[in-house]
């Protein structure tokens, strides 16, 4: 029996993947969590195969959780479930640790399929991820992609309204970094202000749901 935490602060959505994952016989939901400090602790407790991630908690960003679950339980693998679809949001989850990452927008079987394909040792995208990036290697490319993790992690922050300052404390990087990522980012993306990227995140879906 494979055990699976789920992280989400939604009830329902919980409730939801927990009834399709448990109609599955050798899958078993140990413990659901709404916060990053539930899930600790659970994590902590079950050290469980598989970790189900809501990347938009009430107590802050799922990002920064993978690696902590990640030092709490080594061998647990984390597949990312997420309303945000775009490109910094994926490639910023698999640097930090994750295995596979699911979209809140395709059918909840690819959760499953997902959580499967990860405990075989694959690293899964849903549908729609992997149709993305088949466009973008057909040559229908966003400026997007051509961002760095890091400078992806820079945009997302500045786009939300952050000053250099603040985005060098998030990150834990100087200031005059922030400053060669902003100029290189705005570069590639041809954006001329931070109202630029604002709109450029809010355009994608990428800026944080106001609660």
């Amino acid at each position: 029996m494979h055990s699976i935490v789920l992280i989400d602060d939604h009830a329902i959505v919980r409730e939801g993947f927990k009834r399709l994952i448990e109609l599955e016989p050798d899958l078993e939901v140990v413990a659901e969590c709404r916060n990053a400090d539930d899930a600790v602790e659970a994590v902590g407790r079950w050290c469980p195969n598989l970790v189900a991630l809501d990347l938009s908690l009430p107590d802050g960003s799922g990002l920064p959780l993978i690696e902590h679950l990640l030092s709490v339980s080594a061998g647990t693998r984390i597949v990312v479930l997420s309303m945000h679809d775009g490109d910094p949001y994926v490639s910023e989850a698999l640097r930090r640790g994750a295995s596979g990452y699911v979209t809140k927008g395709v059918a909840p079987e690819e959760l499953v399929a997902g959580l499967r394909a990860v405990m075989q040792g694959e690293c899964f995208l849903s549908s729609d991820l992997r149709q993305r990036r088949a466009e973008r290697s057909s040559g229908s490319l966003d400026p997007m992609t051509r961002l760095t993790a890091r400078e992806g992690e820079v945009f997302l922050l500045l786009a939300e309204g952050l000053a250099p300052k603040q985005v060098a404390a998030e990150l834990g990087i100087g200031q005059k970094t922030v400053y060669i990522h902003r100029a290189s980012l705005m570069g590639k993306l041809g954006a001329g202000s931070e109202l630029e990227l604002y709109r450029m995140a809010s355009e994608r879906g990428l800026l944080p749901v106001k609660r």
